[in-house]
């Protein structure tokens, strides 16, 4: 299409259309109009640096390659110039009158419903450009294309329906420059200060110098662009301040490159700290920034790393997206996936490594960290690295050390052992007195101390490790341990003679007859050797912990049918059973036993009103002091 001088062009209906969108919506982000056109001067000088690499003779020779945008707050103007590979004026017809009619339905179709969309839409339908009327109430672009014998041409437009292209006379340099005329309204773009925060945000790692009013404010490099090995700790800590304000240094620096199955680079931290005094709750809410082409598309992108990695920090730049995507198409996009599978295989490698080459820094990671890290226990394709990277509270380690890894507690399971034991309580001075660990404790065996709901749904993830199973201290039959040496020390108490044991059954009996359907059965244990109680799950697939947990999702508030287990050696099961024998209608005899089931049930966490107990225990106590009184 060959355009005359001083010509006047009527856009097709759907440009329009397109316009009227465009220039009459009201946006809540305007300022990516200011992205768009630095987007589009930065093609043009990487195509003018193509053609000077093929050696193509080029108008301006010694001009740099540059951007440089000039600002008017008194006047409502705003100017900006590449030094690029320009336009022709038959381009600057084609080029800014017409758009690509599949790219004009498609853009046209995506905002029918929702107009304020529109704004994160720009750029993906080759509309980008048009973007300026969003804050113009004139655009005038002046060009000049790259060969020595090019002659330069104007196009002006108010984007109400028409522009006109014009020949123009004298020395134009090579390249674009773009002069905004700006509405009342979006005059604070003349403002220098206001355009640098925007250029900041979106386009501050343009590879290109970008001045305003001559001053560079693009000053930092895209550092993930750079070759890991040329790049200087000094510059990873600066970059990592400029992301995230936090002023202490990362705990561990992640450089990508990769080619296949995905182009694409990134940069990531693992920070030493949370980012906050919500540190667990903000990462849940935190994503990596995505780039595409060094020109950021979207802030904390969910869709690039997985919830339980949300305390890591960074950018992702890649080739393979278009330069805008809604955030729609962000959920469902392949190549997100595809980025993302790489990613954390990457910073699971790193935090492994970590664990292995500096034990006691891997330690701060998970005493800051390891709330958010535990939330992978459903990613089952890294089930194995994952295991690795867990600590724990245990019975073998002192009270103030690190946790410890399921690799140390091999290290130091006993000869012939088959299973890693864990328990779960509140406390480890809880669990410190849990009767499920007497007879562990008596045989010498390490148990892994559990404090938290989702620890117990990540043993139930990792279930085997080199070798052994993962089970519950609490679900393991006292045989399963004979054949380990070892006794805890027990209080003297005499042998039951052949009456006592003959009564046995009996006062086991009447404990069942006591407590009547609220316990399955009532028999002696094998597993206690200082409580004089304890409740046995009837199988050996849930802890009492997982209960709680399954019954609060169901809302089930009943308490669950277990087995009551008595210690036969225990002074206070000796004297009800001396009671029992003098006078098995004794209301003491009651009153002990319906106290020996509480505080079972209190130990395990089901006594949900202690009101009774309470009273009852009083009661024994006026019983027991009277004894006193009596002496």
């Amino acid at each position: 299409m060959t355009a005359a001088a001083g010509e006047t062009h009527e856009f097709k209906a759907e440009i329009r259309k397109l316009l009227d969108i465009i220039t009459h919506s009201i946006y809540t982000n305007r300022e990516i109009f200011l992205r768009e056109l630095v987007s589009n001067a930065s093609d043009a000088l990487d195509k003018l640096r193509f053609e000077i690499s093929k050696g193509t003779a080029i108008a301006d020779a010694d001009a740099p390659l540059e951007i440089r945008i000039t600002t008017d707050k008194e006047g409502g103007r705003l100017t900006i110039a590449d030094t690029g590979c320009g336009m022709t004026q038959n381009e600057l017809v084609e080029n800014l009158g017409t758009i690509a009619k599949s790219g004009t339905e498609a853009f046209m179709k995506s905002v029918a419903e929702n107009k304020d969309a529109a704004s994160n839409l720009i750029g993906r339908f080759g509309v980008g450009f048009y973007s300026v009327f969003m804050v113009a109430d004139k655009v005038t672009v002046t060009s000049r294309a790259f060969a020595p014998d090019a002659a330069p041409a104007r196009w002006i437009s108010d984007g109400s329906g028409s522009f006109s292209v014009e020949a123009v006379e004298g020395d134009v340099p090579r390249g674009t420059t773009i002069e905004i005329e700006l509405k009342e309204d979006t005059k604070d773009y003349g403002d220098p200060q206001r355009v640098k925060d925007v250029l900041r945000k979106h386009s501050n790692f343009i590879s290109f110098p970008v001045l305003v009013d001559g001053e560079k404010t693009n000053t930092l490099p895209a550092l993930w662009r750079e070759s890991k090995f040329s790049v200087t700790p000094e510059q990873y800590k600066e970059f990592y301040k400029f992301l995230t304000y936090d002023e202490d240094e990362p705990l561990a620096t992640i450089h990508i490159s990769v080619d296949a199955p995905v182009q694409f680079t990134a940069l990531l931290f693992v920070p030493a700290k949370g980012l906050g005094p919500m540190a667990f709750r903000d990462a849940l809410h935190n994503g990596l920034d995505l780039y595409v082409r060094r020109v950021l598309i979207s802030k904390e992108v969910k869709e690039l790393i997985p919830e339980y990695l949300g305390f890591v920090r960074g950018v992702v730049d890649t080739e393979d997206l278009p330069l805008n995507l809604s955030r729609e198409t962000l959920q469902e996009n392949l190549v997100l996936r595809k980025i993302q599978t790489v990613i954390v295989k990457q910073v699971l490698d790193k935090l492994k490594s970590l664990a292995k080459e500096d034990p006691d820094k891997y330690a701060t990671f998970f005493k800051e960290h390891g709330q958010a890290l535990k939330l992978g226990y459903g990613d089952f394709a890294h089930r194995e690295t994952f295991a690795e990277l867990m600590r724990f509270d245990s019975s073998a380690i002192e009270r103030d050390d690190n946790d410890t890894s399921l690799a140390a507690y091999v290290e130091r399971a006993k000869e012939g052992q088959k299973s890693i034991y864990y328990l779960s309580g509140p406390s480890r001075d809880a669990l410190d007195l849990n009767p499920h660990l007497e007879i562990f404790r008596a045989k010498g065996l390490e148990v892994l101390y559990l404090y938290e709901p989702v620890d117990e749904f990540i043993m139930d993830s990792i279930r085997t490790y080199k070798d052994l199973t993962i089970k519950s201290a609490e679900l393991v039959e006292a045989g399963e341990l004979d054949a380990f040496a070892g006794e805890a020390p027990k209080k003297e108490t005499p042998e039951l003679s052949k009456d006592e044991e003959g009564s046995l059954d009996d006062f086991l009996k009447k404990i069942k007859e006591l407590l009547g359907d609220r316990v399955t059965e009532v028999r002696l244990s094998t597993r206690l050797t200082q409580s004089p109680s304890c409740l046995v799950s009837p199988d050996d697939h849930m802890t009492s912990s997982m209960q709680k947990i399954m019954r609060m999702v169901t809302k089930d508030t009943s308490v669950p049918k277990k087995a009551l287990e008595l210690n036969r050696d225990h002074a206070l099961i000796r004297n009800l059973l001396a009671i029992y024998r003098n006078d098995a209608a004794d209301p003491f005899l009651g009153k002990a036993v319906e106290q020996l089931y509480d505080s079972a049930l209190l130990l395990d966490g089901y006594l949900s009103d202690p009101h009774q107990m309470v009273a009852r225990i009083n009661d024994l106590l006026a019983d027991a002091s009277a004894l006193h009184v009596k002496g």
